[in-house]
């Protein structure tokens, strides 16, 4: 840009009227620089002043190379914005040309600019400029340039700053490509630099820029597109303006924008590049510099962080999600090399979360004293923390303050501690510590504040949360099994994961029920609804069917009974279930599903199958449903497995999706490590909701039992027949001890049914493990009772005492409508 005609004057007075307040301070913030003069960091920070203490937008400053006044520094808003090139001709009319030439300062207004005709006005508006020469150095001094909107212009404390400011600057020794070489991209580019090839995409940056953006340089493949893949979605479309060909122009682009490292760290960069146009064949290049900008943007970042500490903490439900929540809001950006949370129980302080979790990064009095890599211990071993909490206010403690062991090693270069305030009283505390001596700016000691706050109310309702939802989760384990029973042939395995989302009990169960001759039923259930009526209507359901299957009802059966059980309870509630009864001796089962998810079958081959089964609607919709059984067949080694919805379905998962991704898992899995397959299936659970889920893996039974059974003829000689039936069975077998007590006892049982009952009496016999059963079924559902004593005279009533006197073990089940009477006898 031309101007028409310059005002010419000479700011630096050494009157005491012209040295304002403002200036004072441009000169104690002089004095504060540490960088060396001459130094390309110095000028940077002295152009960043400018724009503090001039009330400017804009500030470059040129140097000259070759017959040119060449850019070296520039701040604040993209020059592009008000013409402000890369170069100007040292000969030209140009402001910086002229002002270096002059060697005097030159200030410049919007009438100015009005008056002459070869000056291009832009989208901006009115501004100001000044350009003022650099003293001479050691390459040639240069000058600065310096854009202001306001109104006014630079007024006269302005001038006086600005001139005190071109005073200090030392242009640094600009970098030369070999005489006999062309001026490539990287002869023009400073540390933490770029070189973009316009036509492929192809970049190339130095190990600065890569270590900002997180990559190895193992791990950056050369494009463009990788990097600006880590761009916040929000700031990628200002990026792609700068790094498209179609939107560069010659001349300097500049502009901040946040990318998210691969730790998940979000970070502000700033871009400063100018487009080199293409030359003796090679393409356009888009070079220049990517900076960190996070400091310049702390205020930002700070109320960024806190905003993003209160969402965190509005979703997080325990102590455990909270404290996490903390360490992710505090660790990172303070830099900070461990950070322990900590609630107050009475007198005690028990620490929730550590990060690093590993002991060895913590205090040797921590792991010795406390043997815990989670220390719970008195306050007042703490007489510093004790201190802190009693304020209520975060204490800092710079490097090399002396405090007790337990606290000193926690932050040899540097502690905060947080107490954590909520309604009144202490919540707990954080502690905060470094290792590397760490000066805490105002900034940090804001953070710190605002997170105790939030932290202190947040741990307060987890607090409550935790204690309500150990209570809902007792009650939800007091209805389910607590343990699974030993099975012959077969190995079963369950899990239960409460729902995350809530307090509410959930209606998922499970259930493992031993039945007679070596049969087992299987059964997992959903009542409908997260609450204490579906909790306490699953409780009545397990019993139900537990019931109904020790009875000794087929599976459709107990079902059935089951069904018009919840009818008859009138509530509004209904239930799904599936129940599997296995023979374990067989090698089948039946499956009985009431509106419930079928059986996936993994067969020994390792290939899996959605068993199609027919069903019945669920428990507690039909009075009169029908439930009708499916046969699976099973091979030693093939793994059953039930479970409910919320393993399997979701808002983004249909169901039959997530059954045959359960197929697909479990034919990936090793079911010799059973509880492994089972935590491996709830990887994907959803936690809005219950999962219950049992797996049973069938071996096959290395013995099987001889088995016979007779039904008895209610005839005058029926008790002789059942003896020569149990005599031909015994020589069948090969049974020669205790034949004349097996004798016995089949007498004395198969007479009382006979006596004591009317309708069929059935005989089972059955030899497995050197132990014979002798079992008698009738339909009278009354218990044989064992008399207390009986006299000399008694006709009657020493059957069961002979029966419990030659028997290792004697008892009686109901079966169908009626009672099984049994006793084993030992063969040695």
């Amino acid at each position: 840009m031309r101007p028409g005609r310059a005002v010419i004057a000479d700011v630096v007075s050494d009157g005491g009227a012209g040295r304002r307040t403002r200036t004072l301070r441009a000169e104690l913030a002089l004095k504060t620089l540490h960088a060396e003069p001459g130094s390309r960091e110095r000028l940077r920070s002295v152009i960043e002043l400018v724009l503090v203490f001039s009330g400017g937008v804009v500030a470059a400053v040129y140097a000259p190379r070759d017959d040119r006044l060449t850019l070296l520094e520039s701040a604040g808003v993209p020059r592009s914005l008000y013409e402000l090139r890369d170069s100007y001709p040292l000969t030209g009319g140009s402001p910086a040309a002229e002002s270096y030439r002059l060697g005097q300062p030159l200030w410049f207004g919007p009438e100015e600019f009005a008056v002459s005709p070869d000056t291009r006005r832009t989208s901006v508006g009115d501004f100001s400029l000044a350009a003022l020469p650099l003293p001479p150095g050691p390459h040639g001094g240069g000058c600065l340039i310096a854009v202001t909107d306001s109104p006014g212009g630079f007024d006269t404390e302005d001038r006086h700053c600005l001139g005190l400011l071109a005073e200090a600057m030392v242009c640094p020794e600009p970098v030369r490509p070999a005489p006999e070489d062309a001026l490539t991209a990287e002869d023009l580019l400073p540390p933490s630099s770029f070189s973009l090839a316009m036509d492929t995409g192809r970049v190339e940056v130095d190990d600065e820029t890569l270590e900002l953006f997180g990559i190895g340089r193992e791990d950056f493949d050369g494009k463009v597109e990788t990097l600006l893949g880590m761009t916040v979605p929000e700031d990628l479309p200002s990026l792609m303006s700068v790094v498209e060909a179609d939107h560069m122009s010659i001349g300097e682009r500049e502009l901040e924008f946040r990318i998210r490292r691969p730790t998940g760290e979000q970070k502000w960069l700033r871009l400063r590049g100018h487009l080199l146009p293409a030359a003796d064949g090679q393409p356009d290049r888009l070079v220049g510099t990517v900076t960190d900008a996070s400091k310049l943007r702390s205020g930002v970042n700070e109320v960024a962080r806190v905003q993003r500490l209160a969402a965190a903490l509005a979703t997080a439900g325990t102590v455990r999600d909270v404290s996490q929540a903390v360490v992710t809001a505090l660790r990172q950006p303070l830099l900070a090399d461990r950070i322990a949370l900590a609630e107050l129980e009475g007198d005690r302080l028990v620490v929730t979360v550590l990060d690093p979790p590993e002991p060895e990064a913590w205090p040797e009095l921590w792991r010795s004293e406390w043997r815990s890599e989670w220390p719970d211990a008195p306050v007042r071993t703490m007489p510093t923390l004790a201190a802190a909490l009693r304020e209520g206010r975060a204490a800092i403690w710079p490097a090399g303050t002396p405090l007790e062991p337990a606290l000193a090693d926690v932050g040899p270069g540097g502690l905060a501690v947080l107490p954590l305030p909520a309604g009144g009283r202490m919540a707990g505390a954080c502690l905060i510590g470094w290792d590397t001596p760490h000066d805490f700016g105002p900034d940090e000691r804001a953070l710190l504040t605002a997170s105790a706050g939030l932290a202190g109310q947040a741990l307060m309702r987890a607090h409550a949360f935790d204690a309500e939802h150990e209570l809902v989760g007792t009650l939800q384990r007091t209805l389910l099994p607590r343990r699974l029973p030993t099975l012959p042939g077969a190995v079963a395995v369950a899990r239960y994961l409460p729902t995350t989302a809530g307090l509410e009990v959930g209606g998922d169960w499970y259930d493992v029920i031993p039945l007679p001759d070596n049969h087992v039923a299987l059964v997992i259930g959903d009542v409908q609804g997260h609450n204490a009526g579906a909790a306490t209507l699953m409780g009545q359901m397990r019993t139900a069917l537990r019931a109904y299957a020790v009875e000794g009802h087929p599976p459709d059966v107990v079902v059935s009974h089951a069904n018009r059980l919840l009818m008859d309870m009138e509530t509004d509630l209904f239930a799904t279930c599936a129940y599997v009864d296995v023979d374990l001796e067989e090698g089948t089962a039946w499956c009985v599903r009431a509106g419930h998810l079928p059986p996936v079958l993994r067969h020994p081959d390792g290939t899996t199958e959605i068993v199609t089964t027919e069903g019945g609607p669920p428990l507690g919709v039909v009075t009169q449903a029908e439930f009708p059984m499916t046969e699976i067949p099973l091979r030693p080694g093939a793994l059953v497995a039930l479970t409910t919805d919320g393993l399997v379905e979701s808002a983004e998962l249909d169901l039959e999706d997530g059954l045959r991704r359960m197929a697909d898992q479990m034919a990936a899995s090793d079911p010799a490590h059973l509880g492994l397959v089972a935590d491996a299936l709830l990887t994907y659970a959803n936690r809005s909701d219950d999962v219950a889920l049992l797996l049973m893996r069938y071996d096959g039974m290395a013995l099987r039992p001889e088995r016979e059974s007779w039904t008895v003829w209610r005839v005058p000689q029926a008790v002789g027949h059942a003896r020569r039936f149990t005599k031909r069975t015994l020589r069948a077998w090969g049974v020669t001890e205790q034949t004349d007590a097996i004798l016995l006892v089949v007498s004395e049982l198969v007479t009382n049914a006979l006596v004591h009952t009317d309708g069929q009496v059935r005989l089972d016999l059955t030899l497995i493990n050197n132990r014979f059963r002798v079992a008698v079924a009738d339909i009278s559902p009354r218990t044989p009772i064992k008399p207390t004593s009986i006299g000399w005279e008694a006709t009657g009533g020493r059957g069961i005492l002979l029966v419990e006197a030659l028997s290792a073990a004697w008892g009686t089940v109901p079966v169908s409508g009626g009672k099984q009477v049994w006793c084993e006898i030992a063969l040695s």
